[in-house]
């Protein structure tokens, strides 16, 4: 390993990196804490005390100083940006190349300055481990809460919090010991467990790459033992298969029209022969090459790659799914418990509906509960409040419009990280906790399985509704009793057979006399499995099914909707209660039917669901 400059986005040259064959462990580090507290000055410290600089290039500094009337600081190293010279506080969270004997380290200098903490985070969201800062003199700071609270927050757990300036005190002991007790109580509220606090003089090198002398009653580590001491994560490489879709496109280069899925591999290893899984939609195909632009096709495409994916059929692939393999796939689900952070001038409510952006996919989200909130003005934590503010760190549950596939952050950081968009400005952002199950998340459970291990013969989808002149749909009419949803139904079904379609009629009445008949009518979560698994087999066959029934409940369409995806639902529904709200049309209760007929028919063709006129 040789090193080069310099310090981005700084104007005093140090070393980073270049990749050799002997390529080394690198590690993500964020330094945080308040401003002037000492950040810059520890990197840069670190920095000297390592040889990083080079030969020359800390004397180099020094005669700068000396030549503008300045006294030197180590901190000049990194402040190099013209603003922050200005203004003397950091404004981004600049990067800085390091090593040690054990691994090289790429420290992210986050900015300390509340105004910032948006820099902060997007900084500290890239590391595996953080070190955090705290003056001797001032002691624990709003902001020391905050950053603690912050890394909480994003899920860094390896912590080592430096008590720097401990020449201020006199390198007290009892002074040091005083503010671990305070800041450890505090983290242990937020979760984090730091591995060390350590007393230190950046300024002087005391405890940073050697012990000092004046602290003999201190037998810790070293500031630089302790980020030695931090586990690496992962390798991407290491991890489950993760490539969420980018796109899909019809590349006929090699005459076979084929459909290339195009993605960055996040996570893991795709290789041609491979069986992949699609989530949520749970198409399941086999690799049957990996493209690069303008480059020879490889056999593998890795982390860190971004490739195009043939499959040995054609399936219907859309933008935010996630490529995985069979046995490893990662989360689906509506609701999710996340840690979030709002930025929004306007405060996050869950009377309100955002979007959501993880990876490739988009979907409308609303907050469904909030747990609690760290209010930015005050840092008390309300189990009570009924908003996230501008700067807030709020521990929420969000519920999206549609199924979507995800990570816990622990697990995979590429698909278990969000932001929030409000209206057209991206205005939070965080990582995802956990799955929180729904009234689906069974069913769910139920058609992943199934659909992994279902035997499908040689004919494809594609090739059934190429047959067919239109893609299997189910159209479901919903409404209560006695609104006409059978004879809609009926004629809406005669209208399909009688233009070419192959549209079939399922009336739950039939199946409950057929395929439930050892069931008793209130047997309801059987009742609305078999119904769906019958209408999954209809739309696996390419039919148009029209479904309606009294005997399943309004509520349990949704169910249906899990276990025939995904294939498409079109919903329909009659009358005048709110149970309807995410049909695509609205008719009154006993409608005249002629007039409807057409209207579905209309919609359904302008979606691309029927055969061409």
């Amino acid at each position: 390993m040789r090193w080069r400059s310099s310090v981005a986005k700084g104007t005093c040259d140090v070393d980073q990196p270049v990749a050799t064959a002997d390529a080394r462990e690198t590690m993500q580090i964020v330094i945080v804490g308040h401003v002037d507290h000492g950040k810059s000055t520890l990197v840069g410290r670190l920095l000297a005390d390592t040889g990083v600089l080079g030969d020359g290039k800390l004397e180099k500094v020094r005669a700068t100083c000396e030549r503008q009337g300045k006294v030197f600081e180590y901190a000049f190293l990194l402040d190099a940006l013209e603003a922050e010279q200005d203004q003397g506080i950091t404004i981004d969270a600049a990067r800085v190349f390091f090593r040690s004997d054990s691994r090289d380290y790429i420290i992210i200098d986050a900015p300390g300055h509340i105004e910032f903490l948006k820099n902060m985070v997007t900084g500290a969201a890239r590391a595996e481990a953080a070190v955090l800062l705290i003056d001797a003199k001032e002691g624990v700071r709003e902001n020391s809460r905050r950053h603690g609270y912050l890394l909480g927050m994003l899920g860094i757990r390896q912590v080592a919090v430096v008590v720097n300036k401990m020449d201020l005190v006199g390198f007290d002991r009892a002074h040091f010991d005083g503010i671990v007790t305070e800041y450890r109580a505090f983290l242990a509220e937020v979760g984090i467990t730091p591995a060390h606090f350590i007393p230190m003089a950046a300024r002087s090198g005391d405890n940073v790459a050697s012990r000092s002398a004046s602290t003999p009653w201190y037998d810790g580590p070293t500031v630089l033992e302790a980020v030695d001491g931090f586990r690496k994560a992962p390798a991407r490489t290491d991890l489950p298969l993760r490539m969420p879709v980018q796109d899909v496109y019809k590349w006929g280069h090699r005459g076979d029209d084929a459909r290339i899925i195009a993605g960055r591999v996040e996570a893991g290893a795709v290789r041609v022969g491979e069986r992949v899984l699609f989530s949520p939609s749970n198409k399941t195909a086999t690799v049957a090459s990996i493209e690069r632009w303008a480059a020879p096709t490889p056999e593998v495409g890795e982390a860190g790659r971004s490739v195009g994916v043939t499959l040995d059929q054609q399936l219907f692939i859309e933008r935010g799914e996630i490529m995985s393999h069979l046995h490893d796939a990662p989360e689906v689900g509506t609701r999710l418990r996340v840690n979030l952070f709002w930025l929004g001038r306007r405060a996050m409510e869950p009377s309100r509906v955002y979007k959501l952006k993880l990876a490739t996919a988009a979907t409308e989200v609303r907050i469904a509960q909030i747990h609690r909130v760290l209010d930015a003005s005050d840092l008390q934590t309300h189990g009570d409040k009924p908003r996230v503010d501008r700067h807030d760190v709020a521990d929420l549950e969000l519920v999206t419009r549609h199924a979507i596939a995800f990570d816990r952050n622990e697990d995979n950081e590429a698909t278990g990280r969000f932001v929030i968009v409000d209206g057209y400005d991206i205005a939070g952002g965080g990582i995802v906790r956990e799955l929180v199950p729904d009234e689906q998340h069974a069913l769910r459970m139920h058609s992943r399985l199934r659909d992994v291990e279902w035997v499908r013969g040689d004919i494809t989808a594609g090739q059934r509704a190429e047959q067919n002149g239109h893609p299997a749909t189910l159209v479901m009419i919903t409404g209560g009793h006695g609104v006409g949803k059978h004879a809609l139904a009926r004629a809406l079904e005669s209208v399909l057979a009688r233009s070419g379609h192959h549209a079939y009629l399922l009336d739950g009445k039939n199946v409950f006399l057929g395929v439930d008949a050892d069931l008793a009518l209130d047997d309801r979560d059987e009742l609305v499995r078999r119904f769906g698994e019958v209408a999954h087999l209809l739309l696996d066959a390419g039919m148009l099914v029209v479904s309606t029934t009294n005997v399943i409940g309004l509520a349990d369409h949704r169910a249906i909707e899990t276990l025939v995806a995904p294939a498409p639902v079109f919903a329909v529904h009659l009358g005048a209660d709110g149970a309807g709200e995410r049909a695509a049309l609205h008719f009154e209760a006993n409608v005249a039917v002629d007039g409807a007929v057409v209207g579905i028919v209309d919609e359904l063709r302008r979606r691309g669901r029927l055969r061409p006129r």
